[in-house]
């Protein structure tokens, strides 16, 4: 017996709201079709619920229940002040940068200066003026066949970043990706960005997503990344996502190595008060060595989730996973990390951890590491610890004379130091490391 299962109110307006902006999104008619079956997968599948495995611990169905409305024009008047203030520690990274506002490109607040042997443009610009063939590539994703989050993002995409960076180009300067959120009305935004890394190139790439101060403290972005690196490339992939405590983000990255390609991603989030990141890389030549790590920081009632999956598809490859979390008050932690050896990926190599820190007896960690294993010629691991603050650490710092309060603080940051380090990058690295100062100092406030 089939059960129907009734739409939510936020399902059947993300549904209904599609045939009212459809027109107003960009791309031709190849572009048309692809948000058309994405919209019609979404309205089959739904928003995920417990019911999906890999949403067991994250019920979007549940959570969502109030839509906003969806964002297909920005209407804010903003200055390069204005962005400066919004990014925070992120406006002193020497970098070039392209910039969008409550998900359209905006030209007077970019700066492309500098960015030699590399191609930037605006995937709003590009699904518009590309031939039906180039737009219909750039409208599908190699996440996977049936999730609704990347059906939601395929149909209502405005805009994002189109990067290549040539063979053997070497990025001088960071390129920062900046997604702001603006303005007194909270919208539902989609973006995507499509980045090619040539063979033997080397760039650092950062995202960031952040909100103006004095602007609404709601807002929904469903943000999609599609990287592909080259043999021999060796990429920096970062992404800060710092917004208003009732900001919801929905976050997937979809990474693709070649063959002896270096990759590098690193995930902070902070300041959501609902946050999914979903991260799929997949090796597809011999000899790659990927290091993906993360650093949640939650609050209150904040939900913080990420789920990885790592896919061996080939021989000879190397997997790293840390990922670390500090929850205070009643936020809840959770970390899903998957690891696929296929049958012909011998000599694989992957190892995987995830840690919190618990500073209060009302918040929550749920941790789940997933070994599939179908080679006989791995070495493989996973582990997963949850703690409070040691006791005997604190005194040993109070018996020097250190006060309470800066102990904890010395204690918590060396804890996340440990995923911070992963970010080869100084400056990027610091930067990262100042937002997670700035959001330990308000602990207790």
């Amino acid at each position: 017996m089939n059960v129907a299962i009734m739409k939510t109110k936020a399902e059947q307006a993300l549904s209904e709201q599609f045939e009212r902006v459809a027109a107003k999104l960009p791309g031709g008619a190849a572009v048309a079709e692809a948000r058309r079956e994405a919209i019609g997968k979404f309205t089959a599948l739904g928003l995920p619920s417990r019911r999906v495995e890999e949403w067991k611990y994250t019920d979007l169905r549940n959570v969502l229940k109030e839509p906003l409305a969806v964002g297909v024009e920005d209407e804010a008047k903003l200055t390069v002040a204005d962005l400066i203030v919004a990014l925070g520690p992120l406006a002193h990274l020497d970098s070039v940068r392209i910039t969008f506002v409550n998900g359209r490109h905006r030209r007077d607040l970019s700066n492309l200066d500098g960015a030699e042997g590399i191609e930037v443009a605006s995937l709003g610009a590009t699904l518009t003026s590309a031939q039906d063939k180039v737009g219909s590539a750039l409208a599908r994703t190699t996440g996977p066949e049936n999730d609704a989050v990347l059906a939601l993002n395929t149909a209502y995409m405005t805009d994002g970043a189109v990067v290549r960076v040539g063979d053997g180009v070497t990025l001088g300067k960071p390129l920062l990706i900046v997604n702001l959120r603006a303005g007194a009305e909270g919208r539902f935004v989609a973006t995507r960005n499509v980045i090619s890394v040539g063979k033997g190139a080397s760039a650092t790439i950062v995202e960031a997503y952040v909100g103006l101060p004095g602007s609404t403290a709601e807002g929904q972005h469903n943000a999609a990344t599609e990287l592909s690196a080259g043999d021999n490339a060796k990429v920096t992939h970062v992404k800060i996502a710092a917004d208003s405590g009732k900001a919801t983000h929905l976050s997937n990255w979809m990474v693709g190595l070649g063959a002896e390609t270096d990759y590098r991603g690193f995930q902070l989030t902070q300041g959501t008060g609902l946050a999914r990141n979903q991260i799929f890389a997949t090796y597809h030549g011999e000899g790659a060595k990927l290091d993906v790590s993360g650093l949640f920081l939650g609050r209150a009632s904040e939900h913080i989730d990420t789920t990885l999956v790592v896919d061996h598809a080939v021989p000879h490859c190397q997997s790293r996973e840390l990922f670390k979390g500090v929850l205070d008050g009643e936020a809840r932690g959770i970390f899903q990390g998957k690891v696929i050896v296929r049958p012909d990926a011998q000599k694989s190599d992957g190892k995987q951890m995830a840690q919190a820190l618990m500073l209060s007896p009302d918040c929550e960690f749920s941790s789940k590491p997933e070994l599939e294993i179908y080679a006989d010629d791995v070495v493989c691991g996973h582990g997963s610890t949850a703690a409070e603050l040691d006791n005997d650490l604190l005194f040993y710092l109070r018996a020097r004379g250190i006060p309470l309060a800066e102990a904890r603080s010395m204690l918590i940051e060396s804890f996340a130091g440990e995923a911070l380090d992963r970010i080869e990058h100084e400056g990027v690295r610091e930067v990262a490391a100042e937002f997670a100062r700035g959001w330990l100092a308000k602990l207790g406030k």
